[in-house]
């Protein structure tokens, strides 16, 4: 019961973040440049941008508490 709880619980934060995303990125249709370093990227949109940037964050939120589990079976 508490476990599906859970799951719904991230699951609507995790919606109401990506909407106010995208009505971020709606609004926003000027275009950037990100430099890191010396490097530049090209001038693209904030929302492209920030939709990347979401993506990754998604994928590697989802990607991480993967190896740590897998580490600590190998530990065990």
């Amino acid at each position: 019961m508490l476990k599906s709880l859970t799951s719904l619980l991230s699951s609507l934060i995790m919606a109401v973040l990506l909407v106010a995303i995208a009505i971020f990125s709606i609004q926003n249709i000027e275009n950037v440049s990100l430099k890191f370093l010396t490097f530049e990227s090209i001038d693209v949109p904030v929302g492209v941008l920030l939709a990347f940037a979401s993506a990754v964050g998604i994928m590697l939120g989802a990607l991480i508490p993967i190896l740590f589990a897998r580490q600590r079976t190998r530990q065990n």
